[in-house]
């Protein structure tokens, strides 16, 4: 067989005759190549993780961070594409604590906003020179952003001082959406509440062309002028006083690109109005927004334990309220507990001298009443711990009440 005879004759085939139209299928399009010559572009460089060698010094403040968001006193919260990430925050990202610890020189990103590279910290000891819009993208799509303590906010807040750059007079607006998109319009009480350090007609001028006013003209319902504010800290204590009414929507630019804009929220005009006034006086503290019923309500503020359980062995358990007052008022003595598989290990050992399980010992019960933050709770003393074998239950004795709250 004449192999090169046999090629020929293939190659020569007019089944493989390509016209110029057919050509043109391979062509590739001017908006695809342009796609490409931006890849191609891209830096050599890209964040990775390291070990973080002087770790010692943040520990501390992930380990008060932890303890502060057990204790209910800092929150999570979702952040937006366009909020601030400021240095020294902490966020949230696939479950994992995350401190901003520094931000380098700053650039225009393609969207517009700030960028830059930042030494972010994990808290598994490791950290990256992650880029901020980068960070930013991964707390909106897979996080949420960790708020400040109250007592951090009210001094931040209200004896905020003027740092270079900033202005002494500011203005707080509530806006009204005038899309004619149905997704916006047809939604009652939604308001867009704002600061600005410009005037509030500077600042929405161009509002049809800025997804953060939803691509759409407003109409401004109210403003307010305010001294020596700190804007950054007013969006967040905004962001957390409605964040159970927040106004979820997905509006795109002029280029096409989606936004999913973070300040907009359903509440009536006069809700927000009394939030604007109690925010301008010192009081907003105080409050908690009802959404259900539409209305402020006074926080209580549960003290904290001051019992000193050092050296004690204390067992937390959820207790029903109609459980928890016949224990404080001594008609209850023992607290039931069934023993499952699931909690086996929580109320039994295996001795590992002679292989046999046993009941743990446990000094004191902490009973807290449902999952609610504020809920209330007692440290109660165990005097003894049995076992029923019939019916499979753990029974904790119980004798002097340590503590309530």
């Amino acid at each position: 067989m004449d192999v090169n005879k046999e090629l020929e004759e293939l190659f020569n085939d007019p089944l493989l005759s390509v016209t110029y139209d057919e050509a043109k299928l391979f062509d590739i399009p001017a908006d695809m190549k342009r796609v490409m010559e931006r890849k191609r572009l891209q830096p050599d460089h890209y964040a990775q993780k390291k070990v973080c060698e002087d770790f010692q010094l943040f520990k501390p403040l992930f380990d008060k961070v932890q303890k502060e968001l057990k204790e209910g006193k800092r929150s999570l919260m979702r952040i937006g594409k366009t909020s601030s990430m400021l240095k020294g925050s902490f966020f949230v990202i696939g479950g994992q604590l995350v401190y901003l610890a520094e931000i380098g020189e700053t650039k225009r990103a393609a969207n517009g906003l700030k960028d830059a590279r930042t030494r972010t910290i994990y808290d598994n000891g490791t950290e990256a020179d992650i880029l901020l819009q980068t960070l930013r993208k991964n707390v909106v799509e897979d996080g949420y952003g960790v708020t400040e303590p109250q007592e951090n906010v009210d001094s931040k807040f209200f004896n905020a001082t003027i740092e270079d750059g900033d202005k002494a007079t500011g203005f707080i607006y509530i806006l009204r959406s005038l899309s004619p998109n149905p997704e916006i319009a047809n939604v009652e009480n939604l308001y867009k509440i704002g600061f600005t350090t410009n005037s509030v007609e500077e600042r929405v001028a161009n509002a049809e062309h800025e997804p953060t006013y939803l691509m759409a003209p407003v109409h401004i319902v109210a403003t307010a002028q305010i001294v020596n504010m700190n804007s950054h800290v007013f969006e967040g204590l905004v962001h957390q006083f409605f964040s159970a009414v927040q106004f979820q929507v997905t509006v795109y630019d002029e280029k096409g690109e989606a936004h999913v804009p973070s300040e907009w929220y359903v509440a009536p005009l006069e809700i927000i109005e009394k939030v604007i006034e109690k925010i301008s006086d010192g009081s907003i503290t105080q409050y908690s927004y009802n959404a259900e019923l539409q209305k402020l309500e006074k926080r209580i503020v549960k003290k904290q334990s001051t019992f000193d359980v050092s050296g004690l062995k204390v067992l937390s358990l959820i207790i029903k309220d109609v459980y928890f007052k016949q224990i404080l008022d001594g008609t209850k003595t023992i607290e039931y507990r069934e023993l499952k598989q699931t909690t086996m290990n929580k109320y039994t050992y295996i001795d590992e001298a002679d292989g046999k399980r046993y009941l743990r010992r446990y000094d004191a019960l902490r009973l807290l009443v449902g999952y609610n933050k504020e809920r209330d709770s007692a440290l109660v003393e165990v005097t003894d711990i049995t076992f029923d074998k019939e019916d499979s239950i753990v029974e904790f004795h119980l004798g002097r009440i340590l503590e309530t709250i």
